[in-house]
């Protein structure tokens, strides 16, 4: 099968031959190269990575090759845009060329339904009185009848693996809402969200500073 995107990898790297100082970043931050790059061209691009080559200093007639490998691989040539673009804003922050975008207001998504409803059968399960007890209720038949089906120590370890987790997703969290610089209650916002509700509040504290990189370099072309 062909690869769809070697098959325009003349067009793409004449394209890309105008952005100079894109190809530069990629070489610095994704080949790794922690020479002084002056300048740099794409020679080749597949589904699986492109191929620059790149000067260093004085040295123009000497020219070096890096391969830089997609991670994952590109699905089709429809992707090419959109991560190279992507690619170009995480070098720019790493190497200090640009800075991250700002978070100023929280936004919650739809999809804490995901985990919500996970959780609220977990603290429905364990909190659900035994049929003996004055306070139980018809309500509570199916946790009865989970807690007497599952063996011992089962609900327990579901706990301790869901809190480890969503105190490690905190963590990072927290280290997004510092690199993007949230207001105070934005970000005490996100990172509770995340201790509660786990991984659908920080992808989609991702997802729009994604959005926010995306726009900003439309608005920059």
């Amino acid at each position: 099968m062909s690869d769809p995107v070697a098959a325009k990898s003349a067009f793409l790297c004449m394209y890309m031959s105008n952005h100079p100082d894109t190809l530069v970043s990629y070489v610095r931050h994704w080949g790794k190269i922690k020479e002084k790059v002056t300048n740099a061209q794409m020679t080749g691009i597949d589904t699986k990575g492109m191929t620059l080559t790149y000067t260093v200093g004085a040295s123009k007639d000497v020219k070096k090759t890096v391969r830089v490998v997609f991670n994952p691989p590109l699905s089709g040539y429809d992707e090419v845009k959109p991560r190279l673009m992507n690619m170009k804003v995480d070098a720019e922050e790493a190497l200090g060329m640009a800075k991250a975008p700002q978070l100023s207001t929280f936004h919650i998504t739809p999809r804490v339904f995901q985990t919500g409803v996970m959780i609220a059968a977990l603290v429905y399960t364990t909190f659900s009185p035994a049929p003996t007890s004055p306070s139980y209720h018809p309500a509570y038949t199916v946790a009865s009848w989970v807690q007497n089906a599952l063996p011992d120590g089962v609900l327990k370890a579901c706990w301790i693996f869901m809190v480890t987790v969503h105190v490690l997703e905190s963590f990072y969290t927290l280290s997004l809402c510092r690199k993007h610089r949230t207001p105070f209650l934005v970000g005490t916002g996100y990172v509770i969200g995340t201790l509660v509700f786990g991984y659908p509040i920080w992808t989609e504290m991702r997802r729009r500073v994604q959005a926010a990189r995306i726009d900003s370099i439309m608005k920059g072309q």
